[in-house]
């Protein structure tokens, strides 16, 4: 025993090197044996699911999952069919995987797809925008927008995922989570975003529209990789010294919030009796016509402002829903252009994680449609649900609670109680650069 402590002692580099080897490596395996128990206790819960018999004229629920392998650096197949195929198949479901090989196929195919019960998107916000701009540009889109969907977070933005399902730094726990959602079958109702430009068809979003510097620095940050924990700092620092102040003038025009009709139904007084019904039909027909007054028409009040801003946001309200607001409107966010270049470096980091976060001074308007117009030759692109489209003026619809989508149970709880105010950078002195 004498010696192997000696040899250790005189091989110190060596045992360190072991020692943390060994560390590293039962960290590892202790993770995957984690994964594994979560796996398993989902396709316990989901088989329960399964197992229970359906009437005699009653057809097995049928879902259609549109899968990007692409997604996640192209792991998400790897993570589909080993965390969330087991769940649905266990579940009793006649699931249908379509696999998307380019940008786009999901749009077309969802033009000719003809009936499902189930619409499931596993990838990212850029599948599940396709999706859902193809649903909503379908011919029959108003009884096939009623079908549910259900989203598998696989890529590496997935901003639903907050809203839909209970926070959990494991990917395993986040896809089984979400798989379990949909099996479960609960639902809620998601604003959608039309944003028509002049010419093309219109681009359906379930987050919202950015443009601006901050946008423009966050699409940057994959290039300084190389530094680590310091690239979103890097991305907004390198940002500043192109040009300063970054600003873009926009004019907008836009309509106030719309009022929400009550979800309650509404009761059907009961039936008059027979000879109620027959007074009141020859009082009708004997009575002498009248001229029917016109149902009055408000015109809608449009307002217009313009305005000079370091970044410009249009976002629904799915992020903090509202269940008891009595009126339907999606945000539009104005930042001041006064930033100092430390504010912007110290609030663009802190945005990659929390998107919610605005400078002190934001201007917010509350609008059901509004116009965007941009300057003659203004450059830069629209990030569009994070996938990135040219800047044009664009007109931006709000369709309330137009989708349903599957929603963890407890999340759900939570969203019933209230909604989370958006955060506002409190105003201070930045760093002087």
């Amino acid at each position: 025993m004498t010696v192997f402590f000696k040899t250790l002692r005189n091989h110190w580099k060596k045992t360190t090197a072991g020692v943390c080897l060994l560390t590293w490596g039962g960290h590892w395996l202790y993770g995957k044996h984690c994964d594994n128990l979560l796996r398993r206790a989902a396709c316990q819960e989901a088989q329960v699911f399964g197992s229970q018999l359906i009437p005699p004229n009653a057809q097995v629920k049928k879902a259609t999952v549109f899968l990007n392998p692409a997604a996640c650096k192209g792991k998400a197949r790897t993570l589909f069919e080993k965390n969330a195929a087991p769940i649905l198949h266990l579940s009793g479901m006649d699931v249908t995987i379509v696999k998307t090989d380019y940008e786009g196929q999901a749009k077309k195919l969802l033009e000719l797809m003809e009936h499902t019960d189930v619409v499931i998107v596993a990838g990212g916000d850029g599948t599940l925008q396709e999706v859902v701009t193809g649903i909503l540009r379908r011919v029959d889109e108003a009884t096939f927008s009623k079908i549910p969907i259900g989203f598998i977070p696989l890529g590496q933005t997935s901003s639903l995922s907050q809203t839909l399902f209970a926070e959990s730094g494991n990917k395993v726990q986040r896809i089984t989570d979400a798989t379990l959602a949909i099996v479960k079958g609960e639902t809620v109702p998601l604003d959608v975003l039309q944003i028509k430009g002049e010419k093309e068809q219109p681009v359906f979003a379930m987050t919202g529209l950015r443009w601006g510097s901050f946008r423009d620095a966050s699409v940057k940050v994959s290039k300084y990789w190389y530094l680590g924990p310091l690239k979103t700092k890097a991305a907004h620092f390198f940002s500043t010294l192109k040009e300063w102040p970054q600003t873009h003038q926009a004019a907008i025009s836009y309509t106030g919030p719309t009022e929400r009709p009550s979800s309650e139904p509404k009761e059907s007084p009961p039936r008059p009796s027979l000879y109620r019904r027959i007074l009141r039909r020859l009082a009708a027909y004997w009575a002498q016509p009248q001229d029917a007054s016109p149902h009055e028409v408000h015109p809608e009040v449009w307002k217009e402002v313009q305005r000079s801003t370091i970044e410009l946001s249009i976002t629904t309200r799915n992020r903090q829903l509202d269940p008891v607001s009595t009126e339907d409107f999606m945000t539009i966010c104005i930042e001041p252009d006064t930033l100092s270049k430390g504010d912007f470096i110290t609030i663009g980091s802190k945005r990659m994680r929390d998107p919610t976060l605005c400078p002190a001074g934001t201007e917010r308007l509350q609008a059901s449609k509004c116009t965007l117009r941009l300057p003659q030759g203004a450059g830069g692109s629209f990030s569009i649900d994070s996938e990135d489209y040219e800047a044009m003026p664009v007109e931006v619809t709000l369709l309330p609670r137009k989708l349903h989508f599957f929603c963890d149970p407890r999340r759900r709880e939570q969203v019933l109680r209230g909604p989370v105010q958006e955060r506002t950078e409190p105003e201070g002195p930045g760093p002087a650069l």
